[in-house]
């Protein structure tokens, strides 16, 4: 089986009305033309902070992530997997993609269970393990037979449902189905050097250099540190795309030289 694509998305770059149309028909264009098809993982924090808001539920965030008390986990679940899911479907199905809209543990996809990696009780926030028995047979299938996976960064235990972050799941997947390569579509256009201008490859190695010497600094360090941790520990090459420029994703499947390309070691397979 060829080695599918796997996309994350989300931020600004999954409800910019003007600009995400486009990159569903990039998306859908690029599963019908890449052998391996696309695998698409999404978020939608957004979309979630609105709907505990309506509720009256408080949300915070402790380290970068959602703290999910267990009465959080069902209404998150129900945007995540429910709303937002079936809308992506919705939107790559106008451009005549077979997208199914899954959750991490459908078809023992994934096995989750609920974190420990924080000093704190984050509530019902999960993380991908590996374990015997989940292998992602149920995307393999789809994909082989042109379909093309849609899912949400949520998985279920047995004691219910488990938000987990979604560049983590996405990198999960990636590792677990051997992708070609992570193409993480944010909100900014790569990684930017001294000058401003967007590094076309880097290994973590010189990322870290780039850190100590100021070229990479704010929140794009925790941003350019996940990407490098990520292709060391999946071996998979991770790109950093702008998800609100139309053409970035597009252009990128064609070849052409934009965003950021993580790579383990210099040399690695394109």
């Amino acid at each position: 089986m060829h080695a599918p694509l796997v996309i994350k998305i989300g931020g600004s770059a999954l409800e910019n009305e003007v600009t995400a149309p486009s990159v569903w028909k990039a998306i859908a264009q690029i599963h019908a033309a890449r052998a391996g098809g696309v695998v698409l993982v999404h978020g939608g924090g957004q979309a979630v902070d609105r709907h505990l808001l309506r509720l009256g539920l408080a949300s915070e965030r402790r380290e970068g992530i959602r703290i999910t008390p267990p009465e959080h986990a069902e209404e998150i679940a129900a945007v995540l997997a429910g709303k937002v899911n079936k809308s992506i479907v919705g939107e790559l199905a106008k451009f005549q993609a077979r997208a199914v809209g899954l959750c991490l543990s459908d078809g023992m996809s994934q096995k989750v269970i609920k974190t420990k990696r924080y000093s704190f009780d984050a509530g019902r926030v999960g993380e991908v393990v590996r374990a015997h028995g989940f292998d992602g047979a149920l995307i393999r299938v789809l994909l082989a037979h042109h379909f093309l996976p849609v899912l949400s960064s949520i998985g279920i235990d047995d004691r219910g449902f488990l938000n987990v972050n979604a560049d983590d799941a996405a990198a999960a997947l990636a590792r677990e189905l051997s992708a070609g390569a992570l193409v993480l579509l944010t909100d900014v256009p790569g990684i930017l050097d001294g000058n401003k201008q967007v590094v076309k490859e880097i290994t973590p190695l010189e990322i870290e250099t780039m850190v100590t010497a100021g070229s990479i600094s704010g929140g794009m360090i925790v941003k350019a540190r996940a990407a490098a941790e990520t292709a060391v520990s999946t071996g998979v090459p991770v790109v950093i795309l702008s998800g609100n420029d139309p053409a970035s994703l597009a252009d990128w499947a064609a070849g052409r030289a934009v965003g950021t390309r993580i790579v383990a070691h210099l040399g690695a397979a394109r």
